[in-house]
This record gives C-alpha cells, sequence and structure tokens, in this order.
C-alpha cells in the first residue's frame, strides 16, 4: 500500500513537473530560439548579401574583376565557413566577451550565429547571382548602364528568387545553431532540451523541442518557397 502510495506521488510529481516545463519554460525557450534566429538571419543578410556581391562581382571574368580582393575575401568566407558552430562559438568567446560584454546568453550567441550566417549566406549569394544570364549583363553594360545600375537594376533583381531561397536555407542552419547552442551557454530550445530533456531523461521535453523545432523548419521553408514563387510569376508576367 505504502509503495502504490509512492509511486503515485512519483507519478504525480513527475506529471506536474512536465506541466510547469511545457507551459512555463516551453514558451519562454521558443520566444529565446526565435529572437536569436530572427536578429541572427537580420544581420546575415545585411552582411552576407553585400559579402557575396563583392565575391561575385570581383571574380574571374566579371565586371569588377579583382582577384587581389575576391582571392583573399574568398579564403576568409570559407575558413569561417568550414568550422563547425561549437569550435567556432567556443573559440570566440573571448572576442564575443570583447563584443557583447559577456560570452554567454542570447546576445553572445546572436553574435556568434551571426558571424557564423555571414559566411555561408555570402556563398549561396554569389551562387545566386552566377546564376545570373552574363549576356544580359553585358548587353545592360553596352547600352551605358553605370555599374551601380547593372547591379541595383539587373543583377538583383534577377537572381531575387534564388537570393530568397538561398536565405531560406540559411535561417533554417540558423535555428539548427542555435539548437546548439543551449551546450555552450545560448538558452532557447537547445538549452531546455539538454537541461531537461537529456540531462533528465526526460522524452516528454525531447519530443517536444524536435516537434518545434520540425514546425519551425517546416514552417521556414514554406515561406521562403512562396515568396521565392511569387518573385518567379512577377518576373514571368513581366517577361
Amino acid at each position: 500500500m505504502h509503495g502504490l502510495n509512492a509511486m503515485e506521488i512519483k507519478a504525480s510529481l513527475w506529471v506536474m513537473s512536465n506541466i510547469e516545463i511545457l507551459f512555463r519554460l516551453l514558451p519562454e525557450a521558443v520566444f529565446d530560439t526565435l529572437w536569436m534566429t530572427c536578429a541572427s538571419s537580420f544581420f546575415a543578410l545585411l552582411f552576407g548579401l553585400p559579402l557575396g556581391l563583392l565575391l561575385y562581382t570581383t571574380s574571374s571574368g566579371n565586371f569588377r574583376q579583382n582577384l587581389w580582393i575576391h582571392r583573399p575575401v574568398s579564403v576568409v568566407v570559407d575558413s569561417l565557413r568550414t568550422i563547425p558552430f561549437i569550435i567556432l562559438a567556443a573559440g570566440m568567446m573571448p572576442l564575443t566577451r570583447i563584443v557583447v560584454g559577456k560570452a554567454v546568453g542570447n546576445e553572445a550567441m546572436i553574435f556568434v550565429l551571426s558571424v557564423s550566417a555571414i559566411p555561408f549566406y555570402a556563398r549561396m549569394a554569389e551562387l545566386s547571382f552566377r546564376g545570373v544570364d552574363k549576356n544580359l549583363i553585358e548587353a545592360v553594360r553596352v547600352m551605358g548602364a553605370t555599374r551601380f545600375q547593372i547591379i541595383w537594376e539587373v543583377a538583383i533583381p534577377e537572381a531575387l528568387s534564388s537570393l530568397i531561397i538561398g536565405f531560406t536555407v540559411t535561417v533554417i542552419s540558423i535555428v539548427a545553431a542555435s539548437a546548439m547552442a543551449g551546450f555552450i551557454g545560448g538558452n532557447g530550445l537547445g538549452r531546455l532540451a539538454i537541461s531537461y530533456g537529456y540531462q533528465r531523461y526526460n522524452p516528454v521535453v525531447m519530443i517536444s523541442v524536435i516537434f518545434i523545432l520540425i514546425l519551425l523548419n517546416i514552417a521556414i521553408q514554406w515561406f521562403g518557397d512562396r515568396m521565392a514563387h511569387k518573385i518567379e510569376k512577377i518576373k514571368g508576367s513581366d517577361c
């Protein structure tokens, strides 16, 4: 009888603990993940797009060819892309502490996520620009267009749908990296899964976090594909 009561009490405490985690801590973790993802995605777009454009325009055979700029920038971009996120975050802790004022927390992880995502999106953007018809660019240049006009009125509009798809992939990679940030002091779904799921052997928390991450990725991919499809339809109607 006493054994049964003890088991019932233990089960009740387990249920109450899960309810507290799912209704109090889970929404906070989702908010932290969304905040880190949105902020890091903004910086990835803000710095990654111009960097990708620089890699494209200065590459061999393009209208602003300059291998003295392209090669070192390309080496830096590729070097940062090859470093796994956790190793990059751990190695950047001294710099993160100088820039942000601390090495852990959401702001610190946003800085590291941005540094990781910027070169990734720069390469994605460069590939998108490479898909623009060179004959079209050459024709516009022959007609007297300036370099700025070629970039703003030809290269970016023609590559826009591909740029959106590349940015969508970048945002999804940021979501995945933000989950790994839980291992090194970041908040969000990753920390919740590690602290309350993995370390406490709680499958309810683990499954809940995995389910939300899957939903986030599906929603981001759906929205990105829809935006790219709309851009393609607008381009087709203009033609």
